[in-house]
């Protein structure tokens, strides 16, 4: 398959299909990242001594239970390390300055028990904001800090679309959310988004089944589809609605 078509099929932001292989800078970062983790006894290599992904058990629960203390949204409390538990520990490593290897080692285990949270710039007031540096999503409802989530804005990467190829970012900004999609996947020139909320243009907040640790998007900001579901239930999904990017 040619460069073009492949780089084609991924969605701004949605559903990887077809996704290109990172390009070799972020390749060495990575192993950079992996090295560090497993210096650290937090990598894959470690994996098993400590929870992670599969896990399942009364210590997977109490870390979900700590994790909703702190507002990374991880679903339920069921003692199971899925997708979502592995989202908001994500998203705690990325507050905390640390690898993003999901998995709850000495370094994470610290981040949870100091209680580690990112600054807001939305502190009084509701609305959504996306730390593009940092890839997470804080929502603040009347003041009050709702969820922090990871999520994954634009990759800066290189795509043809349009007849033209165009670079994947996320604009920065304070915006406010004009169109919404609440009927499923909505399908697009560049892939599928679950349940979109357009905040300018074309770019949106909208649930996708694969939200890396790092950015991978056309320049949407992706989160789970079951976040996306409790975004829309809570009240979250309306015109208006405050976006700020930074």
């Amino acid at each position: 398959m040619s460069t073009i078509a492949r780089t084609h099929r991924i969605d701004r932001g949605g559903e990887d299909r077809g996704m290109p292989r990172p390009g070799r800078r972020r390749v060495l970062v990575g192993a950079g990242t992996v090295g560090l983790s497993l210096a650290l006894g937090t990598g894959a290599a470690h994996a098993s001594h400590y929870p992670s992904r599969g896990w399942r058990g009364t210590e997977v629960a109490a870390i979900q239970r700590r994790l909703w203390e702190l507002k990374y949204w991880c679903g339920a409390a069921d003692g199971s390390f899925g997708h979502l538990t592995q989202q908001a520990v994500w998203a705690l490593q990325k507050a905390a300055g640390l690898a993003q290897d999901g998995v709850v080692g000495p370094n994470t285990r610290s981040a949870l028990d100091r209680g580690v949270r990112p600054s807001r710039r939305i502190t009084s007031g509701t609305g959504i904001e996306i730390d593009v540096g940092r890839d997470l999503m804080i929502f603040t409802w009347n003041g009050g800090l709702s969820y922090i989530m990871n999520t994954s804005t634009g990759s800066g990467e290189r795509y043809y679309s349009g007849g033209r190829w165009k670079t994947a970012y996320t604009p920065l900004g304070d915006y406010r959310v004009f169109r919404r999609y609440s009927a499923g996947w909505q399908s697009g020139s560049l892939g599928d988004l679950y349940r979109p909320i357009y905040f300018y243009s074309g770019w949106a907040i909208h649930g996708s089944y694969s939200i890396p640790p790092y950015p991978a998007s056309h320049g949407c900001a992706r989160v789970s589809t079951a976040f996306m579901n409790r975004m829309w239930d809570r009240g979250w999904c309306v015109d208006g609605r405050r976006v700020l990017t930074y």
